[in-house]
């Protein structure tokens, strides 16, 4: 009876890890939203978010002190060039390269979502996705910004996944956690 369950147990895993039971992934659609099609997937041989998979042509990659590599699209690097602007428009460049590692920082954290899109429309997360300021174009200075953040000073930031002006700041919350750095007007917070 064992032998019989044992070949019935491997044929069933072949069976399912054949590529009959593959999911396609759409030529140019992100990863997250091509699963989200196939949300019953989630068996032995399931993709997660955090695996690398590229099914646009990355304009940009990255890679992380955790060796995670972050690719993003044109698409992408334009979403996070409109919020650096919409929240870093007064401040200094490099002010402006913190808040994109922000972003990439909550990317590469277990806390935060999977994606660029994701991180900056989490409900509550950022003040010009409330207020609309996200839909307007990115100026030059916060395009270079975030390219700066996606290569050379990727560091720049380390730890920090808040940011906030306490001289405008409506909450206090993050007045309790700790400072990493000071650009600008801006307090960076782990």
């Amino acid at each position: 009876m064992k032998k019989l369950i044992t070949v019935f147990l491997l044929l069933a895993s072949f069976l399912y890890a054949s590529p009959a039971f593959a999911y396609p992934i759409k030529q140019g659609y992100p990863l997250s939203d091509s699963l989200k099609e196939y949300k019953h997937h989630d068996g032995p041989n399931r993709i997660s978010v955090r695996e690398t998979a590229t099914t646009t042509k990355p304009s940009n990659t990255i890679s992380t002190s955790k060796n995670v590599k972050i690719s993003l699209t044109d698409n992408e690097i334009d979403l996070l060039s409109r919020l650096v602007r919409a929240e870093a428009e007064t401040e200094p460049y490099e002010g402006k390269i913190a808040v994109a590692c922000v972003v990439l920082n909550r990317v590469e954290s277990s806390k935060f979502p999977n994606t660029i899109r994701e991180v900056i429309y989490a409900r509550g997360q950022f003040q010009p996705v409330q207020n609309g300021e996200i839909n307007k174009p990115a100026d030059e200075e916060s395009i270079k910004a975030v390219k700066a953040a996606l290569t050379e000073q990727r560091n720049l930031a380390p730890g920090a996944l808040f940011f906030y002006n306490p001289d405008i700041a409506t909450s206090r919350w993050l007045d309790t956690r700790t400072t990493t750095m000071v650009i600008g007007q801006h307090v960076f917070k782990k």
